[in-house]
């Protein structure tokens, strides 16, 4: 494991998606409104990090990855906030990604009590964060220089059908290209290197419905997923059951979770695509890649907010002599 970790933390990996702050209003709330049945919080602290596409790259700075991230936040407050954030990490952020005319996409959870009481988004329409073709042409160069490349796909408006046809076709044969995809009828891809969506994502990538009571159907969705998609590597999340993994539209090893204590899983969707994709591209094969983000999400669900896991934290939940 620290042999996988070492040829990691000499990788560079752009990710291409939906950049996010993540706010965090942290308070309590021991009484109800007069004006509505609804709780009053009184703010004690709020926080900020990155979010969605950033998060990910955040995740692989934990790593030791030189990272680079390209996407769309505004020209404004938070805008600053996140571009503050991804410099403090060390993430190098084009200045082409700033843009006059859109928002900031921002998620603010009021927290009471280490408790989620909402969430309040916001953000324009998918339209405007969308990359320019001069935007996309100049990945190109970045594509070359990297080791990987990951997709984040928060359904905001970065991630399209023909950008992902675009960076597929200026990556290398051979080089890791990553997609976490949001399920939509406008979004079309196929033979990405490695696809992991979450346990509701799958099932609607696979065009079942979700059986309460009943078992993930594993094997189907792995095929029907290939069958659509082809993609090399599928890993689905499961949360509290782990992951499976397939290759080839074959179901394959099934992990338990690594976590110890769920505290928040806000996130640990970025980790699993961040440390397998870097994992794959510093050589693993695609069990000890699974292995190795399953620990790292195990790491991150058992902290309060968006978070990452350091290569410490990782190795001492792996298994003796893993």
């Amino acid at each position: 494991m620290q042999q996988l970790l070492d040829a990691i933390a000499r990788l560079r990996v752009l990710v291409v998606g939906d950049l996010m702050l993540d706010h965090y209003v942290w308070g309590d709330a021991s009484r109800l409104s007069p004006e509505a049945p609804v709780p009053i919080v009184k703010v004690g602290h709020d926080t900020y990090t990155a979010g969605g596409a950033a998060n990910v790259a955040a995740n692989l700075r934990e790593l030791g990855v030189a990272t680079e991230v390209a996407g769309v936040f505004g020209a404004d407050a938070y805008g600053r906030l996140l571009q503050a954030n991804l410099s403090e990490r060390g993430v190098r952020c084009d200045a082409a990604c700033c843009c006059e005319s859109v928002a900031t996409i921002v998620k603010t959870r009021v927290m009471c009590r280490n408790q989620q009481l909402c969430r309040i988004d916001r953000e324009d329409a998918p339209e405007v964060y969308a990359l320019s073709d001069a935007a996309v042409d100049a990945l190109r160069a970045r594509i070359a220089a990297s080791d990987a490349v990951i997709l984040s796909d928060y359904a905001k408006g970065v991630v399209t059908s023909e950008l992902i046809r675009r960076v597929q076709g200026m990556a290398r044969p051979g080089q890791i290209v990553a997609l976490d995809p949001k399920p939509r009828p406008d979004l079309h891809f196929t033979r990405v290197a490695l696809m992991t969506p979450n346990r509701s994502e799958a099932l609607q990538l696979a065009g079942l419905s979700a059986t309460e009571g009943k078992a993930f159907p594993g094997s189907d969705v792995a095929a029907r997923i290939h069958e659509r998609f082809a993609p090399e590597h599928l890993v689905v999340t499961l949360g509290a059951d782990g992951m499976l993994l397939s290759t080839g539209g074959r179901p394959g090893r099934h992990l338990a979770t690594a976590a110890r204590e769920v505290f928040d899983v806000s996130g640990a969707g970025d980790t699993v695509i961040a440390t397998l994709a870097a994992a794959l591209a510093a050589g693993a094969d695609i069990e000890r890649a699974a292995s190795l983000a399953n620990l790292a999400a195990g790491v991150v669900v058992g902290k309060l907010g968006t978070a990452t896991a350091t290569p410490a934290e990782i190795l001492a939940r792996a298994p003796q002599g893993g």
